[in-house]
């Protein structure tokens, strides 16, 4: 029988549920429950045959040795009697009881007239006849059958004067005995037939009935129930099997044929072949999952059960009867699970679970083919800027449009997936050259850089990209998912907006990191962290009531390591926090003993890293108290930030530059010209200083672009009422430049180098051309 389904629920066929009433309807029929009086008509047939082809072979010698000693009416009773049996079996439309009744008369009428013209031989056919008619009509026919025998044998006898075996001269008394004895022997047999048919009677009714009952329970539990004769093809399905499908019960098929052109081509010949596992006794049940066609023309997915309850003499499968379960919403909800499992939910893309199953697949077609595979991490660069100024509905919407573009640059064949966030990874495989990968790395690049129409808004995004090769870079999934993080990395450190192949230098630079990051953790502990302290000079008068704290790591095995390297170390860690808290302390204690030993006015600088901005849980009051502690005003620290903090700030940072403000901090924006210089923050936030990078200074001279852009900074500076501070002054011809622009402060060697705090005091009395006061 079939077994599975899949598809769409067809809104027409609904599962019962467990305890609910039956499905309206007939029950499946019980056609192969057996039916006394079908076994009454196959044993009656059976009869007749073996009469006439046992009655042709005695009949004919018989008739032989009648006709030889004279005895002509012998054959002619015997053909008359075979002709008679001969149409009765040829007819068994004829009704049972005429033809059962008209053999008995025929056993009847030959059985007297042997008695009468051949003597007792004539008793053997009324002696069977009243047991024939208890086998074929029931008790009451046989007693009345054993009856019209007995009289007929004693009368005949009794009035014939016919002699007996054994008896000279039988006397009326003496047929009286044969004839009893012969009623009791037939008695016998006829109850004993008759008792034996009553119980065959009973148990077939039995058998009926706990069939209708377990079909019933089956149904109740909504299940369909189908009932197959093998050796026929045909099949018997109930109401509920008809309503799963939108069926009525006119409307069902009758053969197996008719019910397995249901089942979806694409199931069909694993149901076929788990039935002839069954069917051959290689399962000892059929179970199966497919799906099925509705009336609607929609799918259903099923469970179909069921075994072989019947067999032929010769072994051979003759009945399998067996269910059909609703499983439909089953299969949605682990598709469902599968999907979320498997699938972003926000773009639709495959997550990381199924990257490493599409990876694996294409790593195995390369080593089979030959061909290498890309893969390409993505970071889309400022995204969070979107988030946080037009909301994450506005971002998902960014996501969702990206993932289209990103797809769109690759072929059907290639992967994209989405890692989380806004990273994305692409799988290239069956490269035939590699040109390819970098020419998809560009498309991507371009696409992602045009604009993102959010409905009233447009933003824009770039992005980052790092590209690595297998088996080139790496063999094994872990190593190639790092190799191309590592070349993401380096992507990103080199300005965004573009792509970065894997190199091992990469990874020997990454290596670097993991050891320094994890020297790093103690560094603090181990006293290897230091602050040093390099001069800010009024430009104008000379003056030095400013300087910069500047974090320094002198490592035991590695001496002193760039502040440019471990930074961004500590920042990826975590670290960051505890570090620059650690430094934040340190200014504070030096610009205290600074303002009664120096100036009373006298100003640090500290340096925070977005990220401890952005961090969990940060106290945005902290800082301020704990300068209030020390009876410090707020100004004596100016906390220096980075153009990218501003680009990506939320409404948690401004939130805590809005504190530091209110606390009298100065806000200062370092390296100002080389990030993502933005008027529109400039207005947004109050910032007190800026400072322009050293990029711009290194090449003044009084025709250059840079000392166009220097003044351009300075004089909108002003006009924002802002001070302004030029980094990497190294020559005299500098700070003319500068000052002559109108520069307010000036930082770099042609001043100081950073220094210890003691050896900052002592710069700061002896120092030529700087006033002491």
């Amino acid at each position: 029988m079939p077994t599975d389904l899949r598809s769409p629920l067809p809104p027409s066929a609904t599962a019962a549920r467990p305890g609910a009433a039956p499905p309206v309807g007939p029950m499946l029929p019980s056609a192969h429950v057996p039916d006394l009086t079908q076994w009454r008509e196959r044993v009656l047939s059976s009869i007749l045959l073996a009469v006439l082809v046992l009655g042709i072979v005695i009949a004919l010698p018989s008739a032989v040795f009648a006709v030889i000693d004279g005895l002509w009416p012998v054959p002619i009773i015997d053909a008359v009697a075979l002709g008679w049996i001969t149409f009765i079996w040829r007819h068994p439309s004829l009704p049972y009881q005429l033809r059962t009744w008209s053999v008995l008369l025929l056993m009847y009428g030959v059985g007297t007239w042997f008695l009468m013209m051949v003597g007792p031989v004539g008793m053997a056919y009324l002696m069977a006849l009243p047991v024939l008619a208890a086998l074929l009509l029931g008790l009451r026919p046989g007693v009345l059958c054993l009856a019209a025998c007995a009289a007929t044998l004693f009368g005949i006898g009794a009035l014939s004067g016919q002699p007996l075996p054994g008896f000279d001269s039988p006397t009326t008394r003496w047929w009286a005995i044969v004839t009893g004895n012969v009623a009791f022997v037939a008695l016998m047999l006829t109850v004993s037939c008759s008792v034996l048919l009553r119980g065959l009677e009973n148990s077939f009714a039995a058998l009926g009935t706990n069939e209708a009952r377990w079909k019933h329970a089956l149904e109740s539990a909504g299940d369909g129930v189908w009932d197959w004769s093998v050796s026929t093809g045909a099949t018997l399905l109930s109401a509920r099997f008809a309503e799963m499908y939108g069926y009525r019960m006119d409307e069902l098929a009758t053969r197996i044929e008719q019910v397995d052109h249901l089942v979806h081509p694409d199931d069909l010949s694993q149901v076929l072949h788990a039935r002839r596992e069954h069917l051959e006794q290689r399962t000892a049940t059929y179970s199966n999952e497919h799906r099925m066609r509705c009336k609607d023309g929609s799918w259903k997915w099923v469970l179909t059960r069921g075994m072989v309850i019947e067999r032929d003499a010769a072994g051979q499968p003759a009945r399998m009867i067996g269910t059909h379960t609703d499983i439909t919403e089953r299969k949605r909800n682990e598709a469902l699970v599968w999907q979320q499992a498997n699938f972003d939910a926000l773009t639709g893309l495959p997550n990381r679970r199924m990257l490493r199953d599409r990876l694996e697949q294409d790593i195995l077609m390369s080593q089979r083919d030959g061909n290498p595979l890309a893969l390409l991490f993505i970071d889309l660069d400022h995204f969070k800027e979107v988030n946080d100024t037009l909301g994450h509905d506005q971002g998902d919407r960014l996501l969702v449009e990206a993932a289209r573009r990103i797809r769109a640059c690759v072929r059907g064949a290639d992967t994209v997936a989405r890692m989380g966030g806004d990273e994305f990874t692409v799988v290239l495989a069956g490269l035939e050259h590699e040109g390819r990968v970098e020419q998809v790395a560009r498309d991507i690049l371009a696409a992602v850089a045009e604009a993102f129409p959010l409905g009233d808004e447009r933003a824009f995004v770039s992005a980052s990209i790092g590209i690595t090769m297998y088996p080139e870079d790496a063999t094994q999934i872990e190593d190639l998912l790092k190799h191309a993080d590592q070349a993401l990395y380096v992507a990103k450190d080199a300005g965004r907006n573009r792509y970065s192949r894997y190199t091992p230098a990469l990874q020997e630079a990454a290596l670097l990191r993991l050891r320094l990051a994890n020297d790093l953790r103690g560094a603090l502990a181990n006293g290897q962290l230091h602050v040093l302290y390099q001069p800010i000079v009024h430009l104008a008068t000379g003056q030095v009531r400013k300087a910069e704290a500047l974090l320094r790591w002198t490592h035991p095995a590695r001496g002193n390591v760039s502040p440019a390297t471990f930074i961004p170390i500590a920042e990826s860690t975590g670290q960051i926090g505890e570090i620059g808290e650690w430094v934040f302390l340190q200014a504070v204690e030096q610009v205290r003993r600074w303002r009664e030993q120096l100036h009373p006015d006298f100003q640090i600088s500290v340096n925070k890293s977005p990220v401890q901005f952005r961090e969990a849980g940060h106290d945005r009051t902290a800082w301020h108290d704990r300068m209030k502690a020390l009876g410090l005003p707020g100004d004596c620290i100016a906390v220096e930030i980075t153009e990218g903090l501003l680009l990506d700030a939320g409404h948690g940072v401004a939130g805590q530059l809005d504190a530091l403000r209110r606390a009298g901090v100065a806000i200062s924006l370092d390296d100002f010209g080389i990030g993502y210089s933005s008027l529109s923050y400039l207005q947004k936030f109050d910032i007190d200083v800026l400072k322009i990078d050293q990029s711009f200074v290194r090449g003044l001279s009084a025709t250059s672009k840079d000392m166009a852009l220097c003044k351009a900074i300075i004089a909108m500076a002003h006009a924002l009422g802002m001070k302004v501070v030029a980094e990497g002054v190294e020559t005299e011809a500098q700070r003319q430049l500068l000052t002559a622009a109108g520069c307010d402060y000036g930082q770099g060697y042609l001043f100081a180098r950073p220094m210890p705090a003691e050896a900052f005091e002592t710069w700061r009395l002896n120092a030529a051309g700087v006033s002491a006061g």
